[in-house]
């Protein structure tokens, strides 16, 4: 009878610690939502290390090792495309702005 008690005493009291932990876990999960990552407006200095454009290549480099290299692929092609789009939206936006210009050969006649 008294070995039940200690099982069910420390039974009790791991369920009252895995509570605590999942609580934690919890807060800092809220702390983490994808806006503030993206952003590296994290809270602290982890913020700025966010930023960092090795740190972006150690996760990619981390991924590939712990063997989540399909992830990674997509990922890699997902940034590609959407530079390539970038580049081309920022060249129309210059040829826009060429075109919209004022020349100067126009107002002297």
């Amino acid at each position: 009878m008294r070995r039940l008690k200690q099982l069910e005493a420390r039974r009790h009291a791991l369920l009252k610690r895995c509570g605590e932990q999942r609580e934690d876990l919890a807060a800092r999960l809220a702390q983490l939502n994808p806006g503030n990552v993206l952003r590296g407006s994290a809270a602290g200095p982890d913020g700025q290390r966010l930023r960092h454009p090795l740190a972006w290549a150690a996760a990619l480099a981390g991924m590939l090792l712990l063997g989540r290299t399909r992830e990674v692929l997509t990922f890699i092609l997902w940034i590609r495309s959407a530079l390539a789009l970038a580049g081309r939206a920022a060249h129309l936006v210059r040829l826009l702005t060429q075109l919209r210009a004022p020349r100067a050969d126009s107002s002297s006649h």
